[in-house]
């Protein structure tokens, strides 16, 4: 039989279960009864002797007889040394858990269906939100929570830029014009995840078909949605990190519809985006940040885009605030790698295309452009080479002929030259003979800019035609081997297969140098056409390798065919300068 005092000295098993900690009366803690570890009443009662004060109704002494014991069911498997429950329960138990995982972790299927209770939802979000605002609109508390349900169904709706397939269906369902309406909403935060969401669904990362894109975007602009747009970055305040964002989110808006040419002249004639874009890129800031930078880019997009927006871009004084940003540049570099040089580069990029059409051209001289760019081919790191080729696009074409001598009179031909007799990279070389075979077609005949033009060709022992001479070896070394694989390819193709593969083989030679190599000629031509000296230079420096004359009429030839199946004004006068070059040849 166990002794008094070992039952005395047994402690009581913890227990397994968590318990609240909470305080308790002492008398009650003197008369609760505790449990010990196999759960029998005895041991507690025994315990109790442990009072100092001792307990004359208390039990003591040795164990009660078997007969007199109250009986204890075996435990062994039950409630403390079992799980508490039967194994029949534990089964239900088990097969509950495994269908509440299945619930969790089943993917939903995404379809129709599911997309006609989302838009569902979302509609009566819309008009929960907008019946509270209108009912409680001094007591904001009141509508602050629908407020919240919609912003959440509002961000919800990025999972369909996953499905672009359930793009016509969500036109349909009015979903968009939905979508679009709250970026009028007067809650900006709101707006600004609708614009959020808009961007995402016709991101070029999203991998949609055109067809399903173009559906998407039609029903987005019959919704007003550039007119909201540009509602939106006149009342977001930058100064706020949330418009900051809106603001970064509308431009991608914009840079994304820009890649349909239509949408980016509806951009610029119908909206007031345009003017904004130019007074953005010209913000001073302290450091370029990216939305300043961001706004050049989608303002090159849109002027590249179109030449009505070239035309606006010019009658808003864009020409000459962009000249004023580049002249900050003309003998200081942009830090590598920093959002200030893909601005700068932006920039570049703006007045660059806007050059190309007459009224471009004509800001451009006003607003003294060549002059800034010869200032950066002196003195200029990181600009020189796009000045270099600013210059060439401003002298090109039809109209460039005053540029070509505001070139002249401002002393740039030793400029140019000097850079001319340099080995440079090809792109830069190939804008080097941009700049001269313009204005060798362009300066008028017996003028004085012309005159002083072929006099720098003739100086020094005609220097510079020995110069076009080994440019023009140069790229001919590059050319031949590209001719010849497309003379070995072209055999083996029928004649719908030569039609499709004319683009590709050009797009190979142009990759080669041609260009540079028939503007190489096209100087030369000039050159043997009006001065006897330089045509007998270029026959003997020609006769050296077993060439003449005929080689460079037959790149002129070339270039002369490939222009015969345009009808384009500009084309039709290359084509008599070249015929009449071909004349004289």
């Amino acid at each position: 039989m166990t002794s008094i005092d070992d039952l005395f000295k047994k402690p009581s098993l913890p227990s397994k279960k968590r318990k609240l900690d909470i305080q308790q009366d002492p008398n009650e803690l003197y008369k609760s009864i505790k449990a010990n570890g196999n759960g029998s009443k005895r041991s507690s009662t025994l315990s109790s002797v442990e009072d100092e004060d001792g307990d004359e109704d208390g039990l003591a002494g040795p164990e009660l007889p078997p007969d007199m014991q109250e009986e204890v069911p075996d435990d062994e498997e039950g409630r403390f040394f079992g799980g508490g429950i039967t194994s029949d329960t534990a089964e239900v138990l088990d097969f509950i858990d495994e269908q509440e995982q299945d619930k969790t972790t089943k993917p939903e299927k995404i379809d129709s269906a599911w997309l006609r209770k989302l838009a569902l939802n979302f509609e009566k979000r819309i008009s929960k939100n907008a019946e509270l605002r209108a009912k409680f609109e001094a007591e904001p508390q009141k509508f602050m929570g629908s407020e919240a349900d919609l912003d959440a169904d509002v961000k919800a709706l990025s999972i369909l830029s996953e499905h672009p397939n359930l793009y016509d269906d969500f036109a349909k369902l009015g979903c968009v014009s939905s979508l679009v309406s709250l970026l009028s909403h007067e809650n900006t935060d709101i707006a600004i995840d609708a614009i959020e969401i808009i961007s995402e669904l016709i991101d070029d990362d999203v991998e949609a078909e055109q067809a399903q894109w173009d559906v998407l975007v039609d029903s987005m602009l019959q919704a007003d949605l550039l007119d909201l747009l540009s509602q939106n970055i006149s009342r977001l305040d930058e100064e706020v990190e949330s418009d900051k964002s809106g603001i970064y989110h509308v431009l991608g808006v914009l840079e994304n519809l820009s890649s349909r040419p239509s949408i980016a002249e509806l951009i610029g004639s119908k909206t007031e985006t345009l003017p904004w874009l130019v007074a953005r890129c010209c913000k001073k800031e302290a450091i370029v940040g990216q939305n300043k930078q961001y706004a050049t880019e989608v303002l090159a997009i849109l002027l590249q885009s179109s030449a009505a927006n070239r035309k606006k871009f010019t009658e808003i004084d864009g020409m000459d605030l962009f000249l004023q940003v580049l002249s900050a540049y003309r003998k200081r570099d942009p830090a590598k790698g920093t959002e200030e040089e893909e601005y700068v580069e932006n920039v570049f990029d703006c007045v660059t295309c806007s050059v190309d059409d007459q009224q471009g051209k004509e800001k451009f001289l006003v607003a003294e452009g060549v002059e800034l760019c010869l200032i950066m081919l002196k003195d200029g790191k990181m600009s020189r080479s796009r000045a270099l080729r600013l210059l060439d696009h401003a002298l090109g074409g039809l109209d460039g002929d005053a540029c070509c001598e505001r070139l002249v009179d401002a002393a740039g031909l030793k400029t140019v030259f000097t850079m001319f007799m340099k080995k440079h990279d090809s792109e830069v070389t190939e804008h080097l003979l941009g700049i001269l075979a313009s204005m060798l077609r362009s300066l008028p005949g017996d003028s004085s800019p012309r005159i002083r033009l072929l006099a720098k060709f003739v100086e020094k022992d005609y220097e510079k035609i020995e110069r076009l001479i080994q440019l023009r070896r140069d790229y001919a070394s590059r050319l031949t081997p590209v001719e010849e694989a497309i003379k070995l390819e072209r055999p083996s193709l029928d004649s719908a297969s030569i039609d499709a593969m004319e683009a590709e083989w050009l797009s190979r030679r142009l990759d080669a140098g041609l260009f540079s190599f028939q503007a190489a000629d096209t100087c030369l031509a000039w050159l043997a056409a009006e001065d006897d000296g330089a045509r007998a230079k270029i026959q003997n420096l020609l006769g050296d390798r077993d060439e003449s004359l005929h080689d460079i009429r037959q790149t002129l030839q070339e270039q002369l065919l490939g222009l015969q199946t345009n009808s384009d004004e500009g084309d039709a006068t290359l084509m008599d300068m070249l015929s009449t070059l071909i004349t004289f040849l």
